[in-house]
């Protein structure tokens, strides 16, 4: 067993678009594969590439995030023709634009392409409305729709006009935004969007001018308990009183109509978008797929503040799925908006709660260990199932699921313990590490892998040679350009083979002017261009079975590149949220002299930091042919900063490009409680106050005191915030550093909570009840024993004469060979059930521990106590607790404290504590991962 702990980072997860320039050449060597694999570049030259699909007639569709749909002929075509050209509806900014592309399987005889990407306009409106160029698209006022539309083919172009089958998807932020489309093999038409909501506060509608610009519910008021907007839209299907909205939701759609696909299960709703949902929940499911055979649809959903989930929704015909965003992230509640004590959180912790993710993975913990992948900025960013046979790869991927982050640039596999069995967690590789950006994962022809990246503009596949592996041919030449005459120095050095026959017995063949003649056969060399022109020169090697790979560069002598100035704004500019910040700069050319306005292009984008060296990239916004221009400095989570890009590009193509670094004004905000020790939560982040966030002057920041809490063994609720604030609300970071503090009143007596069937109250007069009368046969670690009850015991209605205690801090009325070491959620379907959780933990029974009961007291106020006493903490040697459950004949259930010291995890920081039925599906839960726990302090539970 391992010690479990959960770690709370403040941290924002979008999907990532990159800003590079197109790859030039076919070979790519910075991935690393296991052996026998090696990555190819298949296309090249894209602008930002999003999605991929191959028809069954050999034709490869590629999307474009700015709106252009381009088909190759074949895998060999190097120039692909443009299908379709939505750019004017589509709006493309941060993570908006085309993202979804999906084939019928009968491709072209069904001749339809299906596109789902944002469209450039608010509800009601008409594209273009943005033009792509919301001032601060981050500002909640940039507010856009999603569209899923088809599309005719008449061979490689579309005819007639677009025919939309669903237009709804409000979304009032830039990330978040439309998802992917996939057909089931139930021949329906599957796709995903996300929430639409604000990747760095705690959003359930109040934010933007004027709040709640999306309507859900239409003219709602957005403030706690009864908000329903923002990321709640996700789980809008469960109010029934008004429209339903599409956001963070699977659909299944009939193709020809869009309408929802018989056999879905609200198929007999009077609201038609409720109908078309077969499960909500997501965050952002930017990618998902569907398993070989079977209409399962495996989601990627990308977190917030510590998990990525890999969802599987099982049955899309049966009961809806809630995957539980933003109420739950992972499988623990998302704790700002638990704080914020918003109904359709509280009851979904009270009710079912959330169907549990397949797999999750810590944004702060590698995948696979010893890999080389990184941490922080984490985005799930495609899947794809591997073929249960036929494919090319080694049995051992036979119905693997290759999964993608675009942040972290790597690839893994989970693979199948066995024949024909699910992807097991247990059995993942780190397949390909160090990618180019992946954003979408395909299985093409030949049964190989093939990958999106849109930082590069490429399409990539992987390849599987079981023989002799090709080389590599990495070419270097210098310089590319100047005066003619021009000599170049040209360097094959850095060129490889995988195979450890062929290392260091390469050959080397150079042509330097593409005439077809071998000018030279050393791995380094050198050649004098006489005259102006444009020269490409290729490198060829191979290996010792007669293996070649070629790469090439261009050469321009006579040309000299130009040379851009970034005039404004100057070094060491700093920014606040919501300001007009100017840039203006100019160019010059050894041949052209000054460059005109035409030939110079801007990027603007924002770097967002988990550490100083741990930064990802959100594009922010593009321009092109301009001199000067201007753009609202947006909100945004701190530690980041904004790089403003120039690039001057001459007319034969030669460029230079300068980067300057835009740092914020900061601000330290503290928050703190009275009496200190309680906990707040701010954006993303929940932590025990006083503590200090340095945030960006103007920027949002949400703010919850969540009560009642439990301080020195006392309860206290919230009386008021010093700004005057409501328990959640949002605070506009001022320029100077300011204190905000949550005063809290003594609540003596009130309850810790209440479900159907019980209320909790703490208890600080409770004596502790020794249980000296017998020891129970728990040693070690990770067991359970069963005792008889020496009365009737009553839990959620039901009357028990046995039970099962655990090692682990919990007891249990039904028979379970699970001493469960990991604590979660409750309720939860998982066993144990019918079970009192006085301190669910990974614990130890050591030497100087024992777990024992007794029977006290006579008649009705007979008491049966089991004691954990002296219990050690896994992971620690030195730590020791003890508690205890108290089950009285009248049903009164008492959990009592002692010997905890002042640690968070002795308090109960990775523990869950709470009471639960039978069935899983209702609970009274006190705590889960929270430091509540002090000595003498009882939790008194009354049915």
């Amino acid at each position: 067993m391992r010690l479990r702990r959960r770690m709370r980072l403040s941290l924002v997860l979008t999907l990532l678009v990159g800003v590079l320039s197109p790859l030039q050449g076919a070979p790519a060597a910075a991935v690393t594969l296991p052996t026998g694999f090696q990555e190819q570049v298949v296309f090249n030259g894209l602008t930002e590439p999003t999605n991929i699909e191959f028809a069954p007639d050999g034709r490869v569709f590629v999307t474009e995030k700015g709106g252009r749909v381009k088909v190759f002929a074949d895998l060999a075509d190097p120039t692909p023709t443009v299908f379709a050209d939505l750019s004017r509806n589509v709006h493309n900014q941060w993570d908006r634009g085309l993202l979804g592309l999906a084939l019928p399987p009968d491709f072209p005889t069904n001749p339809w392409v299906y596109v789902l990407y944002t469209y450039d306009a608010p509800p009601g409106q008409t594209a273009p409305v943005w033009n792509d160029t919301c001032g601060d698209a981050n500002n909640g006022r940039c507010v856009v729709t999603g569209r899923l539309s088809r599309l005719r083919a008449s061979g490689d172009v579309m005819t007639g006009t677009e025919q939309v089958l669903v237009q709804d998807w409000c979304q009032q932020y830039p990330s978040h935004s439309v998802g992917d489309l996939r057909f089931g093999a139930d021949g329906m038409l599957y796709a995903t969007a996300g929430d639409g909501a604000s990747f760095s506060a705690t959003d359930y509608g109040q934010l933007g001018n004027p709040a709640n610009p999306c309507g859900d519910p239409p003219g709602g008021t957005m403030t706690p308990p009864g908000a329903e907007g923002g990321a709640l839209r996700s789980q809008d299907v469960r109010t029934t009183a008004d429209p339903t909205s599409l956001d963070g939701a699977v659909l299944r759609l009939d193709p020809a109509t869009g309408a929802a696909a018989a056999g879905n299960p609200l198929i007999g709703s009077a609201d038609l978008n409720t109908r078309r949902i077969v499960a909500h929940g997501a965050r952002n499911p930017f990618r998902f797929t569907t398993r070989p055979g079977t209409n399962e649809v495996w989601l990627g959903d990308v977190g917030w503040n510590s998990w990525e989930e890999i969802d599987r929704v099982v049955d899309p015909t049966g009961p809806v799925t809630n995957l539980g965003w933003p109420c739950y992230e992972g499988t623990g509640r998302m704790a700002s908006y638990d704080n914020a004590n918003l109904n359709l959180c509280e009851t979904l912790y009270a009710g079912a709660g959330q169907t549990a993710p397949y797999y999750t993975y810590n944004h702060s913990a590698p995948v696979v260990s010893g890999e080389n992948c990184g941490s922080g900025g984490d985005a799930v960013s495609g899947l794809a199932f591997y073929p249960g046979s036929g494919g090319s790869y080694p049995a051992a991927y036979a119905g693997a699921l290759f999964f993608a982050d675009y942040s972290r640039g790597c690839i893994w596999a989970m693979r199948p313990s066995t024949a024909g069995g699910l992807p097991n967690p247990a059995n993942l590789q780190a397949f390909g590490q160090a990618a180019a950006g992946p954003v979408d994962l395909a299985v093409g022809p030949g049964g190989e892998l093939y990958y999106v990246d849109m930082a590069g503009g490429t399409v990539r596949r992987i390849r599987y040679f079981p023989g002799n592996q090709p080389p590599t041919a990495v070419i270097s030449a210098t310089p590319t350009s100047g005066p003619a005459p021009l000599t170049v120095a040209f360097d094959g050095t850095g060129s490889t083979d995988p195979d450890p026959a062929d290392a260091g017995r390469l050959s080397y063949e150079w042509d330097f002017t593409s005439d077809g003649t071998v000018d030279a056969s050393t791995p380094t060399t050198s050649f004098r261009y006489p005259a102006n022109g444009s020269y490409t020169a290729t490198l060829t090697v191979t290996d010792t079975l007669n293996v070649s790979a070629s790469s090439t560069v261009t050469i321009q002598p006579g040309n000299g590149a130009p040379t851009a100035v970034l005039d404004t704004p100057g070094s060491g500019t700093r920014w606040r949220v919501g300001e007009t910040v100017t840039f203006s700069g100019h160019a010059t050319d050894p041949q052209q002299g000054t460059l005109p306005a035409s030939a110079l292009s801007w990027r603007l984008r924002m770097q967002h930091c988990e550490s100083v060296d741990n930064c990802h990239t959100h594009p922010v916004r593009e321009w092109s042919g301009a001199a000067s221009g201007s753009f609202v400095a947006p909100d945004h989570e701190y530690p980041s900063y904004l790089e403003l890009e120039l690039t001057a590009t001459d007319a034969q193509g030669l460029a230079n490009t300068v980067v300057r670094r835009l740092d914020p004004d900061t601000v330290d905000l503290t928050f703190a409680t009275n009496p200190p020790g309680l906990q707040l939560s701010v954006g993303a982040a929940t932590g025990i106050a006083p503590f200090t966030r340095t945030v960006i002057v103007g920027s949002t920041n949400t703010v919850s005191a969540p009560g009642p809490q439990q301080v020195g063994g006392m309860p206290y609720s919230l009386r008021s915030w010093s700004d005057g604030g409501a328990a959640t609300h949002v605070i506009t970071a001022p320029a100077a550093a300011t204190t905000y503090t949550a005063t809290y009143a003594s609540s003596a007596g009130v309850g810790c909570g209440s479900t159907p069937g019980y209320t909790c109250t703490t208890d600080s007069g409770r004596p502790w009840l020794p249980a000296d009368a017998t020891v129970l046969p728990l040693t070690g670690d990770d067991q359970v024993t069963q005792v008889a009850l020496p009365f009737p015991v009553r839990l959620f209605g039901q009357t028990y004469a046995d039970a099962w205690v655990s090692s682990n801090g919990h007891l249990s009325f039904v028979d379970t060979i699970d001493p469960a070491p990991v604590n979660g959620a409750l309720p939860s379907s998982s066993p144990p059930n019918a079970a009192v959780y006085p301190f669910w933990d990974d614990l130890v029974v050591r030497a100087d521990s024992s777990v024992r009961t007794a029977v006290l007291g006579t008649g009705s106020d007979r008491r049966f106590v089991v004691e954990w006493r002296n219990i050690g903490l896994y992971g620690s040697t030195s730590a020791r607790i003890s508690f205890e459950a108290v089950f009285a004949v009248d049903g009164e259930i008492v959990f009592g404290y002692r010997d905890l010291n002042t640690s968070g995890r002795e308090r109960g920081d990775s523990a869950t504590i709470g009471i639960e039925n039978a069935a899983g599906t209702t609970a009274l839960s006190v705590s889960v991962d929270q430091p509540k726990l002090t000595n003498g302090t009882s939790m008194v539970f009354r049915p």
